[in-house]
């Protein structure tokens, strides 16, 4: 199989190196939440983990917003490319939050 540099992968890369400077205290959050919950004793894991999952749920729906803002400019074989460059580039940045982009896919 042979693996093309996708024509998409600048942007890609622009837009969630910007992803991270403005999402940076979301991101932290997460981080914290992730440490809460998993360092947690077992009465109260379940609620910690409920509180990460908001903030991982938060997370993709604002890397699903970012990619759906761009693909909506691209005619829609573009736009489909582009949504697997991205959705492969953010997996690979942001593994923990990339669940509704995956599934959209």
């Amino acid at each position: 199989m042979i693996l093309r540099r996708s024509r998409f992968r600048d942007v890609v890369t622009r837009q969630l190196d910007l992803f991270a400077e403005d999402e940076a205290e979301l991101l932290a959050e997460a981080r914290v939440a992730d440490a809460a919950w998993t360092g947690a004793g077992a009465e109260d894991s379940e609620e910690l983990y409920g509180d990460y999952q908001l903030v991982v749920d938060a997370i993709g729906g604002r890397l699903y917003d970012v990619r759906e803002a761009y693909a909506r400019t691209l005619d829609e074989q573009a736009a489909e490319e582009y949504r697997g460059a991205f959705t492969r580039a953010a997996a690979k940045r942001y593994p923990h939050f990339v669940a509704v982009l995956q599934d959209d896919a």
